[in-house]
């Protein structure tokens, strides 16, 4: 595989430092680090992000997670592996990646189940991730940036 072109952050650096920053603000909100990976890995599992499923999967190991989570978190539903905070994280993320999905892009139950376990600041916080994640994801898949050890 190739790239179509190099990454529009590489021909246009300065964009890459304020989405950066988000991101620091974002890990700052009181969400556990190795939920916001999960949070990554799933959007990007679901948007069919290669570099960044390969990234987000290393970036979630360093943070302390383990293989049987990763392997499990496509299937995160189906699985004992996450607490229930982590699955309103997990939620949540599938619903605001998946916005065209459903009459009700975020429903209300999924919001309310997030909100029982995090607070105003933690769910800005999951938002901006998801938000973020969902911008590197389309970036990555429209320009075709390959998977790999870059990370």
């Amino acid at each position: 595989m190739q790239a179509r072109m190099k990454n529009p952050v590489e021909v246009i650096p300065e964009a890459l430092k304020p989405v950066l920053a988000v991101l620091e603000a974002a890990k700052k909100g009181g969400v556990p680090e190795r939920t916001l990976e999960l949070v990554h890995l799933r959007a990007s599992q679901i948007n069919g992000c290669g570099y960044c499923v390969d990234g987000g999967a290393r970036l979630a190991k360093k943070a302390g997670e383990t293989d049987e989570r990763l392997f499990a978190v496509a299937a995160w539903r189906e699985t004992p592996y996450f607490t229930d905070a982590e699955r309103a994280a997990l939620a949540l993320a599938e619903a605001a990646t998946r916005l065209a999905d459903r009459p009700v892009a975020v429903p209300d139950d999924v919001w309310d189940e997030a909100a029982d376990h995090y607070d105003e600041k933690q769910l800005a916080a999951l938002i901006l991730w998801i938000g973020v994640t969902n911008l590197f994801n389309r970036i990555n898949v429209t320009t075709r940036q390959v998977a790999g050890p870059a990370w």
